[in-house]
């Protein structure tokens, strides 16, 4: 049976909007048979982005993702065990703090930081932040807590930073995306972060459970999608590999999408916000 075509609506009309930066969120060491199927292992050097979105209505100085550190106190005994000797991830040149401080902005400006891709747990995008953004908030996507709680503080085998989902001993200010959601173009569930259509938060399926993605209105009237661990390069995102799925020792199969069919509904609507609405 044919798949039900995506319905979609037209961008909406709005004179809000945003200012996006590009940050450097450092990089690590990723495999191209561990992305695309059928492929030989080959390693290279991945590089993590992070964004600031400064909303010259409200004044408020918001961040999607954090991107990675050399720092093994910021990551769970877990992502220390297992990953950081295979993928060695490297801090960028210049810390986030840094690279705001270069933009004129004071880490004690930013008052929210999402996280996806920024709607997510992983270790390549969260980690604590109260240290570094004393007055912002830390949010999720919705089903985080139920998938992540409470995290290393109580079984150390975990990878969930219990700084955050530990009821009992977390350190960080955070919360889970409530809504209001609505449709926004091919999406179901959207979220108008600001009330006046210039920064759409987006539940996208398919990495994990309170996985997002992001869309935003620039000055001149450009579009722009945030799109995170939604589609890991763009050759997986032009149909020119599938999504890697492997067997782990005890036979069970992993994948860096936890829901494949979710995970290319969520790549089939992006096509759609860059093909038809010229995101």
């Amino acid at each position: 049976m044919a798949a039900k075509p995506i319905e979609w609506l037209p961008l909406p009309e709005t004179n809000g909007s945003v200012k996006l930066q590009l940050l450097d969120g450092g990089s690590f060491i990723a495999n191209y048979a561990v992305l695309h199927a059928g492929v030989k292992d080959e390693s290279f050097r991945m590089y993590n982005w992070a964004f600031h979105i400064f909303h010259h209505a409200t004044n408020r100085h918001i961040l999607w993702d954090l991107g990675l550190t050399s720092n093994p106190n910021d990551y769970t005994p877990w992502v220390n065990k297992f990953l950081i000797d295979v993928l060695k991830p490297v801090s960028p040149k210049l810390s986030i703090s840094e690279q705001l401080k270069q933009r004129g902005v004071n880490v004690e400006e930013v008052d929210s930081v999402i996280f996806s891709s920024c709607g997510h747990a992983h270790w390549d995008h969260s980690r604590p932040i109260r240290e570094f953004f004393p007055n912002a908030t830390g949010y999720f996507g919705p089903g985080t807590t139920d998938f992540c709680s409470p995290g290393h503080l109580v079984d150390s085998n975990c990878q969930w930073d219990g700084r955050f989902f530990d009821p009992k001993n977390k350190t960080e200010t955070w919360k889970e995306l409530n809504g209001p959601w609505e449709k926004f173009g091919p999406f179901t569930k959207a979220l108008d972060y600001f009330g006046d259509g210039s920064f759409w938060i987006i539940q996208a399926p398919g990495h994990m459970p309170g996985n997002l993605c992001a869309v935003v209105k620039l000055e001149d009237g450009e579009w722009v999608l945030l799109g995170s661990d939604c589609c890991h390069s763009r050759e997986l995102f032009d149909g020119v590999h599938e999504i890697a799925v492997w067997k782990q020792p005890d036979g069970s199969t992993s994948s860096l999408q936890a829901d494949l069919c979710a995970a290319k509904d969520t790549i089939a609507r992006i096509r759609i916000m860059e093909q038809d609405l010229k995101c």
